[in-house]
């Protein structure tokens, strides 16, 4: 996979992932998180940290898939010259 193509997933998601760190964590608290009755132990920073790179994937997922379904298949021409 082009470099082009790796900057065509990571960037969209990179923003998308940003958007939904403001979004979530302007309505939830970290410290606010339970794990049955008990907090989660972590810091505020290391969720906001885990959650970011979560959301990231998440997104870079969703937009790897967007590319890989926007990939022209190599017409008709290209695929007879490779068959001879």
């Amino acid at each position: 996979m082009s470099a082009r193509r790796w900057i065509a997933i990571l960037w969209p998601a990179f923003l998308v992932a940003s958007l939904i760190e403001l979004v979530v964590f302007a309505l939830v608290d970290p410290s606010d998180l339970r794990w049955g009755r008990e907090g989660l132990g972590y810091t505020r920073q290391a969720i906001y940290t885990t959650s970011f790179f979560a959301f990231w994937a998440m997104s870079a997922a969703a937009c790897a898939l967007a590319v890989a379904l926007t990939v022209e298949p190599p017409e008709d021409e290209e695929l007879n010259a490779r068959a001879d």
